[in-house]
Order: structure tokens, then C-alpha cells, then sequence
């Protein structure tokens, strides 16, 4: 899906390799996070011919969204976008030429495909943080360390285009539920850990990437198991192709452990990290 943004801004203090776009520290729950989902939301395509021409030197499929909110909910405004025009854009070497001069943050990034990834913390029982090393085959930032997740899918609720879906209230539950359901099946896909072991996530807030302006939703999730548990189902993980190590980071040392993460990773832990201070203030 497509993310259109709606009155938000960088946080003064952050790592200039990310912004936050907005901030939830006690956490959402999927009965607060609300969707606006139609075609309103599309990126719209550049009046440059040449530079709207070069998408087409690629190929492939996906889905991105868009975010306003207040008080203790939150409207994310999504639209659909597709792979290729994601490497066309966001991933292309001409990516900042997509990007609108104008600085009102919603239209200073209509052009581009923003797929809307999802990422998740995870707590063990132990009080460590989950960490993959991405594999050298994936396509973005291979070799790095990221928190578990990817992206929700729209066809798991029966989206392939706009047709017959404006204003379709029931749809948007089902958007919103979709990304809870979604970082579940990431995690349960590239840990090997059972769902049975998982709390129900939490929407603590999204990130930008300064880099090629990649937006992320991040969720804290609680596991159940220690880190010498999750090891044991690692091994079986649908996904591990995806990475090739799995490393588990006392809660208490993961800000510094976030040097060779992608700027949204970076920021997800940022979040994390203002999540634990709420609580400590409690």
C-alpha cells in the first residue's frame, strides 16, 4: 500500500539517518488504529515525462499507506502502489528527483511509491530484543542487522486494485487488522517462533529512512520463550532464507547496537526506546 503523510515532522533530536513521523509510546492496539484507504491516496506521477518513463526499466508487485492522527488513535491514509514502481522510485538512483520541492510533507513526497514496511520489536522473556542479519541475496541492505518483519500483504484481505472498494468502511477494519495480523505472520515467518509464543502487537509509531524516504510502521511484540528457546526454532524458519543469523541484544544495550541498521531500523529502536522510558516514568 501507498503512505500519504498528513501534518507530520522529523523529531528535533534524531539520528539524521531517520525522522519519526509520529509516536505512540504506550502503544496502539488494533482498535485504535484506523484506515482511510482509496485511490485519493495513489502517489500521483511526475510531470516529468523522462523521469516517469524511468520506472518502467523495472519490474515486480507490492502495497503502501499514509498516516494522520490524534489523541490516543491514529488514521493511516493508504493507497495501493506495486514493486516495480517502488524500484522505480523510492530505489531508484534518480530518487531524489521524485521528490516534490515544495515543503508541505504531503506533497513533497506524492511522486513516490512509499511501500509501507512494518518491522517488529520483539521482548523475550529474558529481556532481549530480537535482531536479524539480513542475507547478501535480499534486495535491500543486505548484510545488515533488522528488527523481524517486511510489509503487509493486501491480497490476504482480497485487494488486487481500487475497483469497488472507495469508501468501503468494512475494508478498512480489515486493512487496519491486516497490519496486525501481518507483523505476526513476519515474525512467525522469519524466527520460526509459534504464534502461541506471541503477545499481541502493539503500534508504537513510524519512521522514515532519510535514504530513498522509506517509511516503516513498528510494533512492540512480548514473547513468551527466552532467546535460548527462540534459537531452537530458528532453524525451522519459513523464511530463513531471508537472513542468516539470528542475535538476541539485552534491552538495555540496544541503542547501541543499531550502527548497521537501515535508517527506519534505527528508528524503530528509537521508538522503542521512548516506549521504555514512558514506562519507566510510570
Amino acid at each position: 500500500m501507498n503512505m500519504t503523510e498528513t501534518g507530520i515532522g522529523s523529531m528535533p533530536d534524531a539520528d539524521p539517518l531517520f525522522e519519526i513521523l509520529v509516536a505512540f509510546p504506550a502503544g496502539l492496539s488494533a482498535s485504535q488504529v484506523h484506515v482511510d484507504f482509496g485511490s485519493s491516496h495513489d502517489r500521483q506521477p511526475h510531470p516529468d515525462r523522462n523521469l516517469e518513463g524511468k520506472i518502467d526499466e523495472y519490474g515486480g508487485y507490492n502495497y503502501l499507506p499514509s498516516e494522520e492522527g490524534g489523541g490516543d488513535d491514529v488514521c493511516l491514509c493508504l493507497g495501493l502502489t506495486d514493486y516495480k514502481t517502488f524500484v522505480g522510485t523510492n530505489l531508484s538512483p534518480h530518487w531524489e528527483n521524485f521528490l516534490n520541492p515544495l515543503k508541505d510533507d504531503i506533497e513533497r513526497y506524492i511522486h513516490m511509491s512509499n511501500p509501507l514496511g512494518n518491522g517488529a520489536i520483539v521482548e523475550t522473556e529474558d529481556n532481549c530484543i530480537l535482531v536479524l542479519k539480513r542475507s547478501r541475496n535480499v534486495g535491500e541492505f543486505p548484510g545488515h542487522f533488522v528488527f523481524p518483519g517486511g510489509h503487509s500483504e493486501p491480497q490476504e484481505i482480497g485487494i488486487l486494485s481500487h475497483d469497488l472498494y472507495e469508501d468501503n468502511i468494512e475494508l478498512n477494519r480489515k486493512i487496519a487488522d491486516e497490519m496486525y495480523t501481518g507483523i505476526i505472520r513476519e515474525i512467525v515467518e522469519e524466527t520460526g517462533i509459534p504464534t502461541d509464543f506471541l503477545g499481541t502487537p502493539l503500534f508504537i509509531g513510524l519512521s522514515r529512512r532519510i535514504l530513498n524516504a522509506r517509511p516503516t510502521a513498528f510494533f512492540f511484540v512480548r514473547c513468551s520463550l527466552t532467546s535460548a528457546e527462540v534459537f531452537r526454532f530458528y532453524s525451522q524458519a519459513q523464511h530463513k532464507f531471508e537472513s542468516t543469523e539470528l542475535n538476541s541484544i539485552p534491552r538495555e544495550n540496544l541503542a547501541g547496537a543499531t550502527a548497521n541498521m537501515p535508517g527506519c531500523h534505527q528508528g524503530g529502536a528509537f521508538l522503542y526506546a521512548l516506549m521504555s522510558k514512558s514506562k519507566t516514568k510510570q
